[in-house]
């Protein structure tokens, strides 16, 4: 697959997910260096928010819609995985004054990248995409956008989790 990076068309680089596929287990670190994976979340529904960088306006955007959004549900977890190195996820989070957003690095092993097909090789970041993932912890939505400038579908991921909740 391949997706627009500004004015240049770039290929995914790992395996892309497909509806009714079982979520594979991944290893990513939190902003304390620690290391999580997703087994380590217990909420009924995961929905997985991945940005190329939380630096922009765009993933900046995305990470807090998501959050504000879905924070009325319980047994949500909203997970946003970036390659940005722990430090700036966290500078990031008390810079926008988000306590609560659960910010994820997969700078070190792009373990998340290669399983769910979401790395720009050339760049070394991510792609802009979303996954829902149900309580048995399979994908119940996808979506890679063709662009990383492009916003995705916020109303339908709530609609989503709403008629599921």
């Amino acid at each position: 697959m391949e997706v627009m990076f500004g004015k240049e068309s770039v290929a995914l680089k790992g395996k892309q997910v497909q509806l009714g596929d079982r979520a594979e287990n991944f290893t990513v670190l939190d902003n304390n260096l620690q290391e999580k994976s997703l087994a380590d979340f217990t909420e009924k529904i995961i929905v997985i928010s991945v940005v190329p960088s939380l630096d922009t306006n765009v993933c900046d955007y995305q990470t807090k819609t998501f959050n504000k959004n879905l924070s009325q549900f319980k047994k949500v977890a909203v997970l946003t995985i970036s390659n940005d190195l722990p430090f700036a996820q966290k500078r990031w989070c008390g810079n926008a004054g988000l306590d609560s957003v659960i910010t994820l690095s997969d700078y070190r092993d792009l373990d998340f990248a290669m399983k769910y097909g979401t790395l720009i090789e050339k760049h070394r970041l991510q792609t802009r995409a979303v996954f829902v993932l149900d309580e048995a912890r399979n994908v119940i939505y996808k979506e890679y956008l063709s662009n990383v400038s492009e916003h995705p579908s916020y109303e339908e991921v709530v609609r989503l989790i709403e008629e599921i909740h």
